[in-house]
């Protein structure tokens, strides 16, 4: 299995926590997502704290595209997210 590294900010916290794990296997999206930390919060809901994950998901997609392949990072926003409307 190729494994990506784990962030140094994360390695440095004791209190990180990861999220989400998504790999390609058998032709197909498989993911482990850690539900529920939010539940207990008052200050942010649920579904919203995994918007904002995603979102910053798509922001980093879109720098790497741009960087490693001189994306327009706008654009590539604009294609990840129509892909959100099914």
């Amino acid at each position: 299995m190729d494994e990506l590294s784990k962030p140094g900010a994360a390695l440095d916290d004791d209190a990180s926590v990861e999220m989400i794990r998504v790999w390609i296997a058998s032709r197909k999206l498989h993911c482990s997502i850690k539900v529920g930390m939010y539940e207990e919060s008052s200050e942010i809901r649920e579904q919203k704290a995994w918007g904002i994950i995603m979102a910053d998901v798509d922001r980093h997609v879109a720098s790497a595209l741009e960087s490693g392949y001189g994306m327009d990072q706008q654009s590539v926003l604009l294609e990840i997210t129509s892909a959100y409307r099914v």
